[in-house]
């Protein structure tokens, strides 16, 4: 969007649209966390001797 697109939004509008892109980045950095974990996971799985696992 660009900023004379910005400036004939009203100002409540304008809250909502942030408010509704900061949950979205919120819940992307949650995604990223759960599969950066998920591949630490996999990764140390890997690197573990067979008879190590439980």
């Amino acid at each position: 969007m660009r900023e004379s697109e910005l400036a004939v939004i009203g100002d409540a509008e304008l809250v909502e649209e942030l408010s509704l892109l900061t949950t979205q980045a919120a819940r992307m950095r949650a995604r990223m966390a759960d599969i950066m974990a998920e591949l630490e996971r996999r990764r140390c799985a890997k690197a573990a001797p067979a008879g190590a696992r439980r």
